[in-house]
């Protein structure tokens, strides 16, 4: 198949060559696989193989893209597809810069993060997962919804210019369970990414519901009044907070549109804490990396911030052309972040709920709600937002699981509260630890084009004084 995908793409090129058109192709393929539950049963099982070719054609300072789905057996239609684009550069309004065209020096192949069990694990397989994931953890009032994702990916890329090219293939699958209480309203959630099918383990996924029901069957709930918390997040919600920095944060073209928090004089200055290290490192498999941008730029590990000092901005290419910067291999459909562990040993939530309070709360400040510093466990933000990107202002409210971890050492369910909060605030002096145990996130976009995403990050991160500007009365 690969080479097939590869002699199609050459015959494009050299058709626009032959029609002097100066063109850039981009082919993605996909065997997206979908099962779904709700209500304790199979509400969807479903798969899609598709075939997408997007055609950028450049006239100087113009250009336009034609995007169709297709199938490798209509070349004739590809190369009508290359002769819209070029009908579409010719009446595009121009550009205040030009767009660089890339000069592959060489092909390049990467396979490395293709696993094929995995890429088409079976129906049966799927709901043997499932299966064992909630074992004796349904009842008449708690039902199960949840996905399981899994597929194959193919991207590659040849142009005008040179007569190389690049070709990547990925596996991933993403697996996301939920047990709601049918009268009581609430919800808890379990999740995991996997790049290989070996990562696949769904004995974890039950230690974690089984754990939260336990504490949501039997632990009071509570509205908690509003006021300044020491919080500890889950994985889930510390990837919301991290991946929105690259959105309003370290992003080049974000800076110089003024969306983002971050400054071109900022760079060397200490933003963070000394214990925030975030970088963008392709050589982490769990990340399905792009180990060369679209541009053929070999993708190294990329420091952005060390010991809190802001290293760098990112650039993709076209920012960097539009800019007048120079580009930094981030001309891809997404990055590899890894957020650094801390020195809390602290593996799983069962461990954070069971440790001493003292161990917890002589890192916390004090003038935080809650009578001798109770710690505010969030493993879940929804619907995060941005307020305000030059000033790092996100807003979220909790869900799914989140626990209040009283001084006493007994536990409280509260419902849902309200974070409105600069990330400069959270990953700035208020940050207290964060865990050694790392994890992965997957933040894939279930939308559009198959494009496994995810984060390396610390299981546990723990930010003092947060403001809760809301607090629901009820689930």
């Amino acid at each position: 198949m690969k080479d097939r995908i590869l002699q199609t793409l050459r015959e494009l090129r050299n058709y626009a060559l032959s029609k002097n058109i100066e063109a850039v192709f981009f082919y993605h393929e996909e065997e997206s696989y979908l099962m779904r539950f709700a209500n304790s049963a199979i509400s969807l099982n479903t798969n899609e193989h598709l075939i997408r070719l997007d055609i950028t054609v450049y006239e100087g300072c113009k250009r336009a893209s034609y995007e169709l789905i297709t199938d490798l057996s209509k070349v004739g239609e590809m190369k009508q597809g290359v002769d819209i684009a070029a009908e579409m550069a010719r009446h595009a309004q121009p550009l205040n810069y030009t767009p660089t065209i890339p000069v592959y020096l060489e092909s390049f192949v990467d396979e490395s993060g293709y696993d094929d069990s995995l890429a088409t694990i079976s129906n049966e397989e799927r709901l043997a997962y499932f299966n064992a994931a909630v074992k004796d953890l349904e009842t008449d009032e708690i039902k199960l919804s949840g996905i399981f994702s899994n597929g194959g990916n193919v991207t590659s890329q040849i142009n005008t210019r040179s007569e190389y090219s690049q070709y990547f293939k990925t596996s991933d699958a993403q697996v996301t369970i939920v047990l709601s209480h049918a009268s009581l309203n609430w919800e808890v959630i379990a999740e995991q990414s996997a790049q290989k099918k070996s990562e696949l383990n769904p004995a974890m996924l039950r230690r974690d519901l089984s754990f939260l029901l336990e504490r949501y069957l039997h632990d009071a709930p509570q509205q908690l009044p509003l006021g300044r918390y020491n919080v500890i997040f889950g994985p889930a919600a510390s990837s919301e907070l991290v991946s929105a920095m690259g959105w309003i944060g370290y992003n080049g073209g974000s800076m110089k549109r003024g969306f983002s928090f971050l400054a071109e004089e900022q760079v060397g200055s200490k933003v963070f804490s000394e214990k925030f290290n975030l970088i963008d490192d392709p050589t982490r498999s769990e990340t399905f990396p792009f180990r060369r941008d679209m541009m053929g730029m070999p993708r190294n590990p990329f420091p952005i911030f060390e010991n809190g000092v802001f290293k760098s901005f990112t650039w993709y290419q076209d920012d960097a052309d539009e800019f007048g910067a120079l580009p930094t291999g981030h001309t891809v459909m997404h990055d590899s972040p890894v957020l650094s562990g801390g020195d809390m040993d602290v593996n799983t939530l069962e461990e954070l709920v069971n440790m001493p309070r003292d161990l917890l709360s002589s890192r916390a400040r004090t003038g935080t709600i809650g009578e001798g510093n109770d710690i505010l466990y969030i493993p879940f933000l929804h619907y995060m937002n941005v307020v305000n990107p030059s000033k790092g202002l996100i807003t979220a409210s909790s869900r799914f699981g989140a626990l209040l971890l009283k001084q006493d050492g007994s536990v409280v369910v509260p419902y849902n509260v309200r974070i409105t909060q600069s990330l400069l605030d959270i990953f700035g002096d208020r940050l207290a630890w964060l865990s050694k145990a790392q994890t992965v996130y997957n933040t894939s976009n279930s939308y559009g084009a198959r494009n496994p995403t995810s984060i390396c990050l610390p299981v546990f991160i723990q930010v003092n004084d947060l403001e809760i500007s809301h607090s629901n009365s009820s689930y």
